[in-house]
């Protein structure tokens, strides 16, 4: 079952007229529109959170300025974030990666893995911040460099955490563009690393 599958069930469901949310005016006659490079059902990616779908655009008034709003639905978490148009690009939002930025990640997966030298307090941010960026080459860096073939490795629970949260960002987007589920995704992004420790065994 690809994306495009899943996103009409899993956001059809959802609430997205002005009577389900009172706090906000949806503009109809705008959600067709392109607003700073968006508009209403684009899928898209969000550094925080992965792959969401904008299922709406809204004004509200918040301090006596009417501000307005993209309203962006994450299908797997169930969560609403409304992300202000004008800050939308600063923030992060982007379109999906085109299927080069996806291969050029691939590549990175397949390369040896970065021995990371210094103060895990340190290192563990560094891994984070990485993650947060919403960059897939960046995510990516941190799926390699903490990944380990052997479920009896000494990876401390730190290490399996920001290594999980790198998988669900790249396996998120990595499905959507391939049109893929997210297990198959996972399963084809560690068969690349596992391949390269194979390798250098």
């Amino acid at each position: 079952m690809n994306f495009d599958n899943r996103s009409k069930s899993n956001y059809s469901n959802h609430p997205h007229s002005a009577s389900a949310n009172p706090v906000g005016e949806t503009i109809e006659n705008q959600n067709a529109e392109m607003r700073f490079g968006f508009k209403a059902t684009d899928l898209i990616v969000y550094p925080a959170h992965g792959v969401g779908q904008i299922v709406a655009i809204e004004e509200q008034t918040v301090a006596g300025a009417c501000l307005e709003f993209f309203v962006v639905y994450f299908a797997k978490s169930k969560m609403t974030l409304r992300v202000p148009t004008r800050k939308a690009a600063s923030a992060g939002m982007r379109r999906p990666s085109d299927p080069a930025a996806i291969q050029h990640m691939r590549r990175i997966l397949g390369q040896a893995p970065h021995k990371a030298r210094g103060n895990w307090s340190r290192l563990a941010q560094e891994y984070e911040s990485k993650i947060n960026s919403g960059n897939i080459v960046a995510i990516a860096e941190v799926m390699r460099d903490l990944y380990r073939p052997s479920v009896n490795s000494e990876q401390s629970y730190s290490e399996r955490q920001l290594y999980a949260a790198a998988v669900d960002r790249l396996s998120g987007e990595v499905a959507l563009v391939s049109g893929i589920t997210e297990a198959e995704a996972v399963r084809e992004l560690e068969s690349l690393m596992l391949a390269e420790v194979r390798r250098s065994a």
